[in-house]
């Protein structure tokens, strides 16, 4: 029996609002699209918790056992400045401030999502498809909807009819927003406006003779829109209905929304059967803008070379501190929660290296209640990720196995009072848990190295000033160490050990 049959995965599916059971259209395999980034400008945070996210998703149903099919894009072409498709493309425009071809703007920022995504420990998707590598396929589906009615021309740029698309279907399904109030709302439609209503939206748009980025189509030389693209892209890669689509909580209007009117205008049925979406990020409660100067890039996290931060912090500590908190909530940043989270990732870390290197020797007595608590643990790792991916209850159950962990180096004896059997899944749960699910790797820095050597160090101090009889020294190396987070036990024939403890 596959884990997935054991485990079943609840998720908080954004188009019901409810969290519902994950079943599969097709059985043990996961189709999984993810709206990637416009290749502008440098990575920021909000897009890596987004990716980290859909990582863990992707993580976990593989674990499961799950074939996963996870595709996210690269948009190079089609997204103004403007949701109401007015402005430059935002790759054109910042080719033109940097006198530079666009795609040297996509190839540079392309690397650059690339490296923090290296740098967080987010894998790649199995498929990245370009907005420009679909050229063919969009101007397809753009005339498919203008066959059905459902899309109009005016000169030479197309514009989906979102009043039509309403007769039959329901604009507003995902995000919960009504024609009548998008219509009353917003702007006005003004004497230069080609659109019949203000709340369509472009599926191709004519160049000007000064723009770039073109290709030729039936209605013109022109450009994509941004929703289009990732119809296309998902639909082709996935099907015309898949599992799993999701983004950060920005997206959802227009541009999911958007999504689900063109798939479903085009197909006659929706696109997807489960949304899901990532909250929003704030620094000391504020949100993250550069207007307020409380925004950073990831490389700034890392160096810690910014006004609000008091030092740098590993991409992983990070990536653990974002893991603290469930996807759908609000994640805020403090200097203080990055030093909590340090702190908690490094007791993790040690327990991790610690409990690679633990070995059963069984004993003729078996602890039961020590068995009872070792199956609890690991059967609360499944519960916690298959209840809505809940890395934040996971990372708990993590520190409570790691507390059993340091016991367990402290006592090596009580290690043989559980089965070989348990003590391996026990094993084999925390190691997965932590580097195949969450992705948290040991982390042995350079100054790790060094405090182990000088734990070490005063480990033999210590052991000399017993001998000496120094017991005043002995103790006060003891406690001291105790202090700043290190506990000595002492062990059989004058043998120490230590744990880092939280």
């Amino acid at each position: 029996m596959a884990l997935y049959d054991q485990h079943p995965v609840y998720l908080t599916n954004s188009l019901s609002g409810k969290k519902e059971r994950f079943e599969p259209i097709h059985g043990g395999k996961v189709g999984m699209y993810v709206c990637g980034p416009t290749v502008y400008n440098k990575a920021h945070l909000g897009n890596a918790r987004t990716f980290l996210t859909f990582d863990i998703v992707a993580r976990y149903f593989r674990y499961l056992g799950y074939k996963v099919r996870y595709v996210r894009n690269i948009t190079d072409v089609g997204h103004l400045e403007s949701d109401a498709d007015e402005g430059e493309d935002k790759i054109a425009k910042k080719a033109r401030l940097e006198q530079l071809e666009p795609m040297e703007i996509v190839k540079q920022y392309t690397e650059d999502f690339h490296e923090v995504m290296r740098q967080f420990n987010i894998l790649p998707p199995s498929i990245e498809p370009t907005a420009t590598g679909h050229i063919v396929e969009q101007i397809e589906i753009t005339q498919k909807l203008i066959e059905k009615g459902l899309a109009y021309v005016v000169n030479g740029s197309v514009y989906f009819d979102v009043k039509k698309y309403n007769q039959t279907a329901d604009y507003g399904i995902l995000s919960g927003r009504r024609i009548e109030d998008l219509m009353e709302s917003g702007r006005e439609l003004d004497s230069q406006d080609e659109k019949r209503e203000k709340i369509d939206f472009a599926l191709w748009k004519k160049a000007s003779t000064t723009h770039i980025m073109r290709w030729p189509s039936p209605w013109g030389d022109g450009f994509p829109g941004w929703h289009i693209e990732c119809t296309v892209m998902s639909t082709k890669y996935l099907g015309e209905t898949f599992d799993i689509h999701g983004g950060g909580m920005d997206l959802k209007f227009p541009h999911h929304e958007c999504e689900i009117a063109q798939a479903t205008g085009a197909n006659g049925k929706p696109p997807v059967k489960y949304w899901l979406h990532s909250n929003m990020l704030t620094v000391n409660g504020q949100k993250m803008s550069k207007s307020l100067g409380n925004s950073f890039l990831p490389h700034e996290l890392f160096s810690g070379n910014h006004p609000l931060l008091d030092k740098g912090y590993s991409p992983n500590t990070v990536r653990f501190f974002m893991l603290q908190s469930h996807y759908s909530s609000t994640l805020d940043f403090s200097n203080e929660a990055l030093q909590a989270a340090e702190k908690g990732y490094r007791k993790l870390g040690y327990a991790l290296k610690d409990v690679k290197r633990l070995m059963h020797s069984p004993t003729s007595h078996i602890d039961q209640e020590l068995e009872k608590e070792l199956q609890e643990q690991i059967e609360e790792c499944f519960a916690s990720m298959s209840d809505d991916f809940n890395t934040a209850k996971t990372i708990a159950v993590l520190f409570s196995m790691s507390n059993r962990i340091n016991d367990f180096k402290a006592n090596p004896e009580k290690i043989g009072s559980v089965s070989n059997e348990l003590f391996d899944r026990f094993k084999t749960a925390y190691i997965g848990f932590m580097e195949d699910v969450l992705g948290l790797p040991e982390e042995v820095a350079q100054n790790d190295e060094l405090l182990a050597g000088t734990i070490n160090v005063l480990i033999e101090l210590r052991k000399k000033a017993r001998q000496d009889k120094n017991f005043s020294l002995s103790d006060k190396i003891r406690d001291d160490l105790k202090k700043i987070g290190v506990k000595l036990m002492d062990g059989k024939d004058g043998e120490m050990t230590y744990v880092i403890e939280n």
